[in-house]
């Protein structure tokens, strides 16, 4: 709500969307929620949808990433979750009373689905049910991207993102899933 009221202060209506992790959550419950907003949704390595069995196994799989990525993110990331705390707890808990998931079907702009790899955090399989789920969806799976995709692998991410950018643009999207 705080978000849609933001931009729409802003004048910010028909405008593309990217949400990594749990910000993939933000712009698609948005999409959902306020479908004049955003023109076309772009979801990196979302969590939580479908919905995780448990804020635990979560915690779980993002300490098996942190190996996987560069060295110079781990500080910042570490600084960050010090600097939110108990409330960095709560926050995913919410994930489990949000209950995102069923806004999938009401998102009506098109969507690109990008996942990594080399990502321990999201499972292969949320990818393909977010696919079967939204009704305009691009499918993108891109090799070696570890959780922070945009770091990982921002070049790949870039290209892919501004492809189906333009394919939207330019009416040519079709679904892929």
């Amino acid at each position: 709500d705080q978000l849609a009221a933001w931009m729409q202060a802003r004048g910010f209506v028909g405008v593309p969307m990217l949400g990594h992790s749990l910000g993939g959550e933000v712009v698609i419950d948005l999409a959902a929620r306020f479908p004049e907003l955003p023109s076309a949704l772009i979801v990196c390595a979302t969590t939580g949808i479908p919905e995780n069995p448990s804020v635990s196994a979560q915690v779980v799989r993002f300490l098996l990433n942190m190996p996987r990525e560069r060295l110079g993110l781990w500080l910042p990331a570490t600084a960050a979750y010090l600097r939110t705390g108990p409330r960095a707890y709560w926050l995913a808990r919410d994930q489990d009373r949000h209950q995102t998931g069923p806004l999938l079907p009401l998102v009506r702009c098109p969507a690109l689905v990008i996942d990594g790899t080399a990502d321990p955090v999201i499972r292969s399989w949320t990818l393909a049910v977010m696919c079967e789920q939204l009704p305009h969806a691009r499918a993108c799976t891109i090799q070696g991207g570890t959780h922070a995709l945009m770091d990982s692998r921002p070049a790949e991410v870039a290209r892919e993102t501004l492809r189906f950018l333009h394919d939207v643009h330019e009416g040519r999207f079709a679904d892929d899933c």
